[in-house]
C-alpha cells in the first residue's frame, strides 16, 4: 500500500479512537464507570470500541465485508451482553445509556474508518454533549408543558416535512410566486408566535415578549412588528409588552446592520456609527422603559389556545408577500431616482440586502454616500413599521409603539442631518 494510503488509514483510525476516547472520558468524569453501580465501559473500553469500529470501517471500505461485519457484530454483541448482565443484578436500574452510547461510538468509529471523518467527529461531539447534559435535559423535559410539546412537534413537521416537499418556483410569470419561500415566511411568523408563547410562560409577559422581539429582530424586525400588531388586537392586556418587543426588535436591527457592514466594508460601518448611535440609544431607552412600565398580568400567556397560531400566520405571510411584490412592481414602474431613492425603496423591504449591496459597492460609491444610503433605508423601514403598527395594532400597543418608533425615526433623521 502506498505511504499516502497508510497515512489516510492511520488518520481514520485515530479519529475513530478519539471519538471513543471523548465518550469514555465523559463516562469516567460523571462517575458511571466506577463505584458499586458502575457500567461496563469507561475510558479505555470506549476508546477500544471506537478503534474496533474504525477497523471494521476500513475493512468495509476495502471490500472485506464479511470480516468487517464480524468485527462490528462482535462489538455490538459485547454491548448487549453487558446490558443484560447489569439489568439482571438485584435492584439494578435498567438504564441503558452507557450501552447505547457504546453502540453509537462503535457505529461512528465505523463511519470514520470508512472515510466519513467529518460526520463521525460531529456526531461524536453530539453524543458526548448528550451524555454530559443529562441533568439539564431532564430539567428541560420537566419544564415542558403539553402545549409547548404539541406545538414543537407540529412545527417540526411543518419545517422538516412540509417545507422540503414544496416546489421552489417561481410561478405565475411576473408575480414570481415561490411556494417554498412563502412557506418559510409562514414558519417565521409561527416561530415568533411560539417563541413568544414559551417566553411569556417562563419569563412573564414583561420580559418574555421583549426577549422574543429582540431575538426575532435578528431575523426580521418587520415580521416582528406585523406579528405583534396582530397579537395586540387579540389581547389588550399585552399591548405594552408587545410594544416593548417591537421596539426591542427594531433596536436590534441597528447593531445587526453595523456588524454586517463591518464584516463587508469596515469604513462604511465607521461612517454609519455616528448616524446610528443616537437611534440606538433611543431604542434601548424606550425598550427598557417599556419593560419597566408594562403592567400585563403574568397569566396572560396562558390564554393562547394554539402557540403556533398557524391560521393567523398564513394570512400574515400572504400580506407580507403582497407588500414585497407591490414594492417590486412600483420600483419597476417608476424606477428610483439615484442612489438614495433606490435605498429608500429597498429599505422598505430588506435592510440586510441594502446593507450588503451598499457595502460591496467598492469604488463606485464613496463611503459617505454608501453609509447615508443605508441610514436612509433604515429610516424608511422604521416609517413602514410605524405605519404597520398604527394600522394593524390597537389601544395601548398602538400608542406606545407609535411613540417609540416615532422617536427612532426622528433620531435617525437627526443622525443623518448632523453626522
Amino acid at each position: 500500500m502506498p505511504l499516502d494510503g497508510q497515512r489516510d488509514i492511520a488518520t481514520r483510525l485515530t479519529i475513530a479512537a478519539l471519538v471513543g476516547l471523548a465518550a469514555g472520558l465523559e463516562r469516567e468524569w460523571s462517575g458511571h464507570a466506577s463505584g458499586p453501580d458502575a457500567r461496563f465501559a469507561g475510558l479505555r473500553t470506549f476508546c477500544l470500541l471506537g478503534l474496533l469500529g474504525g477497523i471494521a470501517g476500513v475493512l468495509a471500505a476495502s471490500s472485506e465485508l464479511e470480516l468487517a461485519a464480524a468485527m462490528a457484530g462482535g462489538g455490538a454483541a459485547l454491548c448487549v451482553a453487558a446490558y443484560i448482565v447489569v439489568a439482571r443484578k438485584p435492584g439494578a436500574s435498567p438504564d441503558g445509556t452507557t450501552e447505547a452510547a457504546a453502540l453509537a461510538i462503535l457505529a461512528l468509529g465505523a463511519l470514520a474508518g470508512f472515510g466519513w471523518i467529518g460526520i463521525a467527529s460531529g456526531a461524536g461531539a453530539i453524543v458526548v454533549l448528550l451524555l454530559s447534559e443529562k441533568t439539564r435535559l431532564h430539567w428541560l423535559v420537566r419544564q415542558l408543558g403539553e402545549p409547548e410539546f404539541r406545538a414543537g412537534v407540529q412545527f417540526a413537521v411543518l419545517a422538516v416535512v412540509v417545507l422540503p416537499l414544496l416546489p421552489p418556483g417561481p410561478y405565475f410569470g411576473d408575480l414570481a410566486i415561490r411556494p417554498r419561500a412563502l412557506w418559510s415566511i409562514v414558519l417565521l411568523f409561527s416561530a415568533l408566535n411560539f417563541g413568544g408563547f414559551v417566553a411569556r410562560r417562563r419569563l412573564g409577559p414583561n420580559r418574555g415578549l421583549s426577549v422574543t422581539g429582540a431575538l426575532g429582530g435578528l431575523v426580521s424586525s418587520t415580521a416582528v412588528t406585523l406579528t405583534f400588531s396582530r397579537m395586540s388586537r387579540a389581547d389588550d392586556d399585552l399591548g405594552a409588552s408587545l410594544a416593548s418587543g417591537v421596539l426591542a426588535a427594531c433596536t436590534v436591527l441597528i447593531p445587526r446592520v453595523l456588524i454586517v457592514s463591518a464584516f463587508l466594508n469596515p469604513s462604511v460601518s465607521l461612517a454609519l456609527l455616528p448616524m446610528l448611535a443616537l437611534p440606538l440609544a433611543v431604542g434601548i431607552a424606550f425598550t427598557f422603559l417599556g419593560i419597566r412600565s408594562s403592567g400585563a398580568p403574568r397569566g396572560a400567556a396562558d390564554r393562547a389556545e394554539n402557540p403556533l397560531r398557524l391560521m393567523t400566520a398564513i394570512p400574515m405571510a400572504v400580506v407580507f408577500q403582497a407588500a414585497m411584490l407591490g414594492v417590486m412592481f412600483a420600483q419597476r414602474l417608476w424606477g428610483s431616482t439615484g442612489v438614495y431613492g433606490g435605498a429608500t425603496v429597498l429599505g422598505l423591504t430588506d435592510v440586510d440586502a441594502l446593507t450588503v449591496s451598499m457595502s460591496r459597492q467598492g469604488a463606485s460609491l464613496t463611503t459617505a454616500v454608501a453609509a447615508h444610503a443605508i441610514a436612509i433605508g433604515i429610516l424608511a423601514n422604521t416609517i413602514l413599521k410605524l405605519a404597520v403598527a398604527a394600522i394593524v395594532g390597537r389601544s395601548a400597543y398602538r400608542r406606545r409603539t407609535a411613540a417609540g418608533l416615532g422617536a427612532l425615526a426622528a433620531s435617525t433623521a437627526v443622525g443623518l442631518l448632523f453626522a
